[in-house]
């Protein structure tokens, strides 16, 4: 393990010496594997493009960072600039392994090949997750190891996925409200009770290493990053089985609606994620933590659910009328 760091570290240090020039596209390739990139691009497509799409990719890739998360915090493995601070051309809090920016450049960009099914797609997405893992080699704040796991891990979430859509999804989408509701409360639940008893079992982490004095501030980071993503996932979770069933907006409409519906609901996510930023605590952490959660869920119910029901109701969707189904219990 220490060799194939060292090797990992080697490579990094050659990359920055030889190639310097690289740095500022890098960095600009690494900014594009964000939260708040995908965040933009996804609400972009599911309020305006196409729905389905946009639903799909909005909760599979909050899955993505949610597991991510958890693998983070339970791994605690440390990060290259943390053992070599002159390797850091970049700066992240969290723990290294696995790779966040190389999971999620899997997922996002995988799943648009899966979904477009097109030669020029499956190209550009493969040229996309090779950019953001050389990024984040280059950038010092993954080793190659860090990037092999998220990729792994990425690839099982679209197999998971797939096999999701193959064999339980009709099935899912004919049950009653009260029942898919449960599941998408159920999932983000589930998680969080692994979480809980993993980190009982491990303990407190390690301090006796040469990377210490970045411990605190990983666990902080740990601890915001996944109150987040659990408000996310369970707020898509709930906002979109609820959209489905109650509201059944659709994308189709001129093109300034289109910006228009866009402009709106970019609106209430800067109220109510950068807004509620500024307004909540961050001390004493055991109210900070679960005001993260709800801040979080609220923006993700936003996004799922009440903007498309704001935009039928000021004329800026469709609805589509309610379908005849099959219900089994």
């Amino acid at each position: 393990m220490e060799s194939f760091r060292d090797f990992s570290l080697e490579v990094t240090r050659w990359l920055q010496e030889n190639y310097p020039q690289l740095e500022s596209f890098f960095l600009i390739i690494s900014q594009i594997g964000r939260f708040e990139f995908y965040l933009a691009i996804i609400t972009l497509i599911y309020w305006c493009l196409e729905k389905t799409l946009g639903r799909s990719l909005a909760y599979i890739l909050s899955l993505s960072f949610l597991i991510n998360g958890l693998l983070k915090h339970a791994i605690r493995d440390p990060r290259p600039f943390w053992l070599d601070s002159t390797l850091g051309l970049s700066t992240e809090q969290s723990y290294g392994v696995p790779s966040g920016h190389a999971q999620a450049a899997t997922v996002f960009y995988g799943f648009l090949a899966l979904w477009f099914r097109r030669a020029w797609v499956w190209i550009l997405a493969i040229l996309m997750i090779l950019l953001m893992a050389v990024s984040r080699v280059y950038l010092g704040v993954h080793d190659i190891e860090d990037i092999l796991v998220g990729i792994l891990i990425g690839v099982l979430i679209l197999i998971g996925y797939y096999l999701w859509r193959r064999y339980m999804a009709n099935r899912f989408a004919n049950r009653i409200l009260g029942q898919r509701l449960l599941l998408a409360i159920s999932v983000p639940l589930v998680l969080a009770t692994i979480y809980v008893v993993v980190l009982v079992i491990l303990g407190q982490p390690n301090e006796n290493v040469a990377w210490a004095e970045y411990i605190d501030m990983a666990e902080m980071a740990s601890f915001e990053d996944l109150a987040a993503e659990f408000g996310i996932l369970l707020g898509l979770g709930v906002g979109f089985v609820l959209e489905v069933s109650r509201v059944r907006f659709m994308v189709r409409g001129p093109f300034w609606k289109r910006i228009m519906r866009y402009l709106l609901g970019l609106a209430g996510i800067v109220l109510l994620w950068f807004g509620l930023d500024t307004i909540f605590p961050k001390e004493p952490l055991a109210l900070a933590f679960p005001l993260r959660l709800l801040q979080s869920f609220l923006m993700a119910i936003w996004i799922a659910y009440y903007a498309p029901w704001l935009f039928v109701k000021v004329r800026l969707a469709e609805a589509r009328p309610e379908p005849e189904v099959t219900i089994t219990i």
